[in-house]
């Protein structure tokens, strides 16, 4: 009977947790009916009270409440965010259904939301056009527009054969399934605009911490779309983070992917600014990709640039002048070759 007992008391404790679990989301994703009904009678007068007013006109107070907490924010998006224009963006974002209200359960859906960082980046780069549109949310689950082709270069095979292939055969076999070249060089364009926006951009300047191929993907028109972005963080975030690593060698100085600082022995801590900016990284991703195919009347200049582009060292703070010149170049050359082709 001991074991019956507990099995049964498990068994509707579990019951229970989910029940509740669903009907706070149920309240998420059905409550602005219930509220907008409500309301449209409170508006118009019909009825009135101060549930009425708490409920119709305070509940837009909560996400605004919410976003006031300035530290926690622009630790997550860059100490020179403009936050009031940051604020302006989400309430857009929050108001789901369009009626010009931010409701209780939207308010709290998209605070829920606004925890994950992916999330909030998704909103601060979503007026570009590298970044997949968000197609609507609901609790904390979110809809991301479709990327049709991804990685942006490359082909997925068993590790068991990735072992066997030498280093440089599989740079080429990388470029086998890749667009024709004018295509390749929109792409590309495109990642050079992504980095051109993140970079002091108005919510504060991000590192780019995976350069690699399967964080990117692009669409039918060939535009660049980010299909994670984990990998992008604020660069004050990831300088308060390497100030606080311990280290014995440069190797433990790596923030993410390729996110890299030097060791200070002398005092065993990281340094705060990062060896290779995101152009030079953005660059070296190309290199091969953009080479490939590319039109002889270009070649030589294509490849001068982009190993000036590789070669660019410390934070793109330090060099703006030598990173904004070398960046247009790039784009310049590479926009005057396909201008004249429908793939621009």
């Amino acid at each position: 009977m001991k074991y019956l007992f507990f099995s049964w008391l498990a068994v509707f404790v579990g019951s229970w947790v989910v029940y509740v679990e669903y009907s706070s989301y149920s309240e998420l994703c059905r409550g602005h009916e219930c509220k907008n009904s409500i309301c449209d009678k409170y508006r118009k007068g019909v009825i009135d009270g101060s549930a009425c007013r708490s409920l119709c006109e305070k509940d837009t107070l909560y996400l605004g409440k919410c976003l006031s907490a300035k530290p926690n924010n622009q630790t997550k998006v860059g100490e020179q965010a403009n936050l009031p224009d940051l604020v302006s963006l989400v309430f857009s974002v929050a108001d789901y259904n369009k009626d010009g209200l931010i409701s209780l359960p939207e308010a709290r859906s998209t605070w829920a939301l606004l925890q994950l960082n992916e999330f909030l980046l998704a909103i601060v780069l979503q007026d570009r056009e590298h970044t997949p549109r968000l197609l609507g949310f609901c609790g904390d689950l979110y809809v991301m527009e479709k990327v049709p082709y991804a990685p942006l270069y490359g082909i997925s095979l068993p590790w068991v054969v990735e072992l066997w292939i030498p280093a440089g055969v599989r740079r080429s076999m990388d470029q086998w399934f890749t667009p024709s070249w004018p295509r390749k060089a929109k792409i590309s364009i495109g990642l050079l605009e992504l980095v051109e926006d993140v970079f002091h951009g108005t919510f504060g300047s991000f590192l780019m911490c995976d350069m690699s191929a399967d964080g990117f993907g692009y669409n039918d028109r060939h535009d660049l779309k980010v299909m994670d972005t984990h990998h992008i963080v604020p660069e004050a975030t990831f300088q308060k983070a390497m100030r606080e690593r311990r280290c014995d060698t440069e190797e433990d100085c790596l923030y993410g992917a390729d996110c890299r600082t030097s060791c200070d022995l002398t005092k065993h801590r990281c340094t705060p600014e990062v060896t290779q900016p995101n152009l030079a990284k953005a660059c070296g991703a190309l290199k091969d990709y953009l080479l490939n195919g590319a039109p002889s009347d270009i070649q030589e200049e294509l490849e001068k640039q982009l190993y000036a582009c590789i070669a660019l060292k410390g934070s793109a703070e330090q060099m703006e002048m030598e990173h904004s010149l070398i960046l247009n170049n790039l784009k310049s050359l590479l926009w005057k070759k396909i201008s004249h082709t429908k793939d621009s």
